[in-house]
């Protein structure tokens, strides 16, 4: 029980310790309380007579609370303990931990039960990049508590410890205790966590209480609300289940849009945070079972759409944000996520989200409330989008010193390269842009037609629409490979790397109908498909590595608009392959799918192998078994029945989901 670690969290705040529930975090470690994108723990370990306390048990009680069984070792195994401590924690805002002290023994004792306590209050970017700190750090005790400060210029954040009838010193406290034989002890600490002054305090409630997410709607509420789930599979149901408790765990209030639901934040434990793109794909993924994700994700999106040229954050007027953060080195400008517009997806994505949520909801009053937004992404997508007229998508950082350099989804730095592993110039139009842009327009144009009135935007965006998908089906086609180009690289030639790139053009409907065996079967071959899921790139190539972060790893979200992408085009035995292939890996993460796992074939473990720095729980990866089930199950919400025809493999049983939302109401769909 000594190795491993515990995570909980509620939102944009989560706790990172090992198996004690201690924290004594390094510089560069994910370990501590953060909150809003800063560390407001980097040291929290408990000591009974200043001997560290041995883990004999401890486990998440709910994703917002852990418990903690400890003991003091003895040395021997002829020798029992007889002083055991149950440490129970709790996070929301701040953080509660509930501390009992128990005596099994014959005779009275006599212990020190101390906490030693410290915040670095680094900011999550420099735990990431292992940066030293530019303000000062103060500390101060009173009658029960402590307040530890942090400020530089006039940016400040203070953590306030509350522990009554503990004795403080500068970094630590004590409660003295005097056991009888038999007895037990029970005191509380309080954690509050704020900018400035202004510090937050934890949720009013008992740590030992039912647990409630910081949200109008707790758990319990959550999970009722969306369908329920039978299946013959008990290890699909354990997945689901996962999901939305994943998902309700992630979601928090955006600060842009007060008195609105929640939205998905990205990932733990470095993107806590309202991310566009991440938000958006998540927000798809879950609409028919938690639509609210995508009506918040929207508006709030909306409400910080950029309306000027800005080159330091990379804002374009109409441009959806990328990343909004809220840590110490966006408010000095040494990080420009504040919000950061460097993501050349998010904005067709957007739209792409608003038409297809109209079409689960039947909410019109959403859409007409967003129809100038959506005519400012149209723009950006036309104009700021297109660098040089050529109808497609490209992108190329306009801050040189901090931007990202890739802006599609795999937007790490060599993520766009030759086969060779050579990078691809700039700027770069990702074959999977065009995808996008091309059902943007399929999708605003349904909106204006239907909605909003439009007829000649409506006709204008068709057109444009059909243009786009014959020129990129000459463009981007690599007809010795049977494939599409990753990308069109600065000098407009095909960036010829064999990628899972083409799948979700396949989710986008771009794909001529005579392309589609082709780039199936590329996808379902032994190079790209490695018996858990596609991966980002083709094995065989120079640049590919099963544990390189884009090139060669496996990603669950990937695959689901894949399997979606192959559904739509008929191809519903390749689509159940993927989905039965990425649901079976979810048994090896305990039914929880990771951001991605190493690309390595099915054939040499057995098992799915883990990417060493994955995001777990991570929002798209939550909210993938989602859109598989709906890949099986076939849901549409054009349909009176809810569903187009099921497609669920012979192992996996039957499949059914209660209580499906369509804007009809309610729905049942059943694979039997």
């Amino acid at each position: 029980m000594e190795s491993g670690g515990v995570t909980i969290l509620d939102g944009s705040t989560f706790v990172v310790s090992d198996v004690r529930g201690d924290v004594d975090a390094g510089p560069a470690e994910v370990q501590g309380l953060f909150y809003r994108d800063m560390r407001h723990l980097s040291t929290w370990r408990l000591l009974l007579d200043g001997r560290a306390l041995q883990a004999l048990a401890s486990d998440l009680v709910a994703y917002d609370c852990a418990a903690f069984f400890l003991v003091v070792p003895t040395g021997t195994v002829y020798a029992s303990p007889t002083v055991s401590l149950i440490r129970r924690r709790t996070v929301g805002d701040g953080m509660r931990e509930e501390l009992t002290v128990r005596n099994s023994s014959a005779e009275a004792v006599s212990v020190q039960l101390m906490m030693v306590f410290g915040s670095d209050f680094a900011d999550i970017f420099e735990v990431k990049d292992a940066e030293t700190k530019k303000g000062q750090l103060h500390v101060s005790t009173g009658d029960g508590s402590a307040v530890l400060s942090y400020t530089r210029g006039d940016f400040g954040r203070q953590t306030t410890i509350t522990a009554p009838g503990a004795v403080f010193s500068r970094g630590s406290f004590m409660f003295p205790l005097v056991l009888e034989p038999g007895q037990a002890w029970t005191g509380e600490i309080t954690v509050a966590v704020g900018e400035s002054a202004a510090s937050v305090s934890p949720k009013p409630r008992s740590v030992r209480s039912v647990p409630a997410p910081n949200m109008d709607t707790d758990l319990a509420e959550w999970v009722a609300a969306a369908p329920s789930i039978d299946c013959d599979w008990d290890g699909l149901r354990h997945i689901y289940e996962r999901s939305i408790t994943d998902l309700a765990a992630l979601r928090f209030y955006p600060d842009v849009v007060p008195g609105t639901d929640s939205l998905p934040a990205a990932g733990l434990p470095w993107f806590m945070a309202l991310f566009g793109r991440d938000s958006l794909l998540t927000s798809y993924q879950a609409l028919p079972f938690v639509p609210e994700l995508a009506a918040t994700t929207l508006r709030a999106l909306a409400a910080r759409q950029a309306s000027e040229v800005d080159d330091f954050r990379d804002a374009e007027p109409g441009k959806i944000l990328h990343e909004l953060r809220f840590g110490e080195l966006t408010y000095f400008r040494e990080r420009p996520q504040s919000p950061y517009y460097g993501s050349a997806d998010a904005t067709p994505l957007f739209l792409i989200l608003l038409d297809e949520y109209e079409r689960w909801t039947g909410d019109r009053d959403l859409v007409q409330a967003l129809e100038q937004p959506a005519r400012a992404a149209l723009v950006w997508i036309e104009n700021y989008g297109d660098r040089d007229g050529d109808g497609y998508l490209e992108y190329e950082r306009r801050n040189q010193q901090s931007g990202l350099e890739n802006q599609c989804w795999k937007d790490s730095w060599n993520s766009i390269v030759h086969p060779d592993g050579s990078l691809a110039s700039l700027p770069r139009g990702t074959c999977e842009l065009q995808g996008y842009a091309y059902d943007a327009r399929r999708r605003t144009a349904r909106l204006a037609r239907e909605v909003w009135c439009d007829e000649s935007w409506d006709r204008q965006l068709d057109d444009d629409a059909a243009e786009l998908r014959r020129r990129f089906n000459k463009d981007f086609w690599l007809d010795d490979e049977q494939y599409f180009a990753l990308a069109l690289d600065g000098q407009k030639k095909p960036v010829r790397t064999i990628t899972s790139n083409p799948g979700h053009l396949l989710w986008s409907g771009i794909v001529d109908e005579h392309r589609v065996d082709a780039v199936t079967s590329r996808l379902m071959g032994e190079d790209l498909f490695s018996g858990w899921g596609v991966r980002t790139l083709a094995a065989g190539q120079p640049a590919f590595n099963p544990l390189e972060y884009h090139n060669g790893t496996v990603w669950p979200h990937d695959n689901s608009l894949i399997a979606a992408g192959l559904a739509r085009y008929g191809k519903h035995d390749e689509a159940a392959r993927i989905a039965h292939a990425v649901l079976d890996a979810a048994r090896s993460f305990d039914y929880r799918l990771p951001e991605a796992f190493a690309g390595y074939p099915r054939t040499d473990t057995g098992f799915p192998v883990p990417y060493p720095t994955a995001c777990s729980p991570q929002a798209w990866a939550s909210g993938t078994p989602l859109l598989l089930l709906s890949v099986l199950l076939g849901l549409d919400p054009t349909s009176a029945a809810g569903t187009t025809g099921k497609h669920v493999p012979q192992a996996m049983g039957r499949i059914c989901l209660r209580n499906v939302r369509t804007a009809t109401g309610p729905v049942t769909v059943d694979s039997a």
